[in-house]
């Protein structure tokens, strides 16, 4: 029987990308954002056939075009198949966004 990949769900923790405090101060908080959300997302939701939904958070925070695109190649390696960002802050959406 072949074995069915089930799309999963990256989350993005998106951040201000300003250096000197500010990044800094907000990393541990959008990094505990995206975790969260990862487990509301594991504990309530189902797949149609019953198969808990799996979550790809990315490796860092993202604050910019370089880290947006290590995302992206990470989901695409993961089968996701659709993304939530996650930010307590601001953020320049050109650089971040999923595109």
């Amino acid at each position: 029987m072949k074995k069915i990949s089930l799309p999963k769900i990256g989350i993005r923790p998106v951040i201000d990308g300003r250096r000197m405090g500010v990044r800094e101060s907000l990393e541990e908080q959008t990094m505990n954002m995206a975790k969260a959300t990862a487990a509301l997302i594991a504990e309530k939701l189902r797949h149609a056939c019953g198969a808990q939904i799996e979550c790809v958070i990315a490796d860092s925070c993202i604050a910019g075009m370089a880290e947006s695109a290590a995302c992206e190649e990470k989901f695409s390696s993961q089968n996701v198949g659709v993304t939530i960002t996650v930010t307590p802050c601001w953020c320049y959406g050109s650089e971040t966004i999923d595109m």
